[in-house]
């Protein structure tokens, strides 16, 4: 059994409404782990991740703190480097999916805004870190992803980014100050640059332009 930290916690993020993201990987059914606190993984699918060059083994590799180990070795480290990642095109564009889906419905209806702007913001972090990975500049897997990114970040101020952020936190975790509809508005104007924004990065993908991890 291994049990690692990942997340805000490894990267000295952490706030007021930071979780602390946990680890467990384990043979079989282990009873002392619940989901609800600990992500819990078996050795062979962590084998597959990493065989995959998944972005969670990525992050994992890259970030995870070892806190337990059964028999006294880091398990993550004696596996060495995942494998390449060659997904980004597919991820990227997935998460596009959830962003233009996300944008439909807040143009169809008042009655989901902020769930639907958390979902922006979800999609946004997450084509960021995916982006980062595919091409030649750090990984970056944190709630900034999408404006550490050089030039190539989102082009949103930061009060728009700090709003779905805090929809984000809203909506998954029931705290924080709640959008006005002047705060909602301000993050709707958004969207149209943002998808513009995904649609270009999307394109230096399909243009084979930079080298991979």
């Amino acid at each position: 059994m291994h049990i690692y930290a990942f997340g805000s916690i490894c990267r000295g993020e952490v706030d007021l409404f930071s979780d602390i993201d946990m680890l467990a990987i384990v043979n079989g059914r282990d009873d002392r782990f619940s989901p609800k606190d600990y992500s819990i993984y078996s050795y062979t699918r962590i084998g597959e991740l990493w065989e995959q060059g998944n972005p969670f083994a990525w992050h994992l590799f890259l970030e995870s703190k070892l806190i337990y180990s059964s028999d006294n070795s880091d398990y993550l480290r004696s596996i060495g480097e995942p494998s390449a990642y060659k997904s980004g095109l597919a991820d990227c564009n997935k998460f596009r999916e959830i962003f233009l889906s996300a944008k439909k419905s807040i143009e169809g209806s008042v009655l989901t805004e902020v769930f639907d702007l958390s979902s922006v913001f979800l999609a946004i972090r997450n084509f960021a870190t995916c982006y980062s990975l595919h091409i030649d500049v750090k990984p970056d897997f944190s709630r900034n992803s999408a404006r550490n990114l050089g030039v190539h970040s989102i082009p949103i101020d930061n009060s728009t980014y700090e709003l779905l952020e805090r929809a984000r936190v809203l909506s998954i975790r029931g705290v924080g100050e709640i959008l006005s509809s002047y705060d909602v508005g301000k993050a709707k104007m958004a969207l149209n640059k943002i998808e513009s924004w995904m649609n270009e990065k999307i394109s230096t993908i399909t243009s084979d332009g930079y080298e991979r991890i």
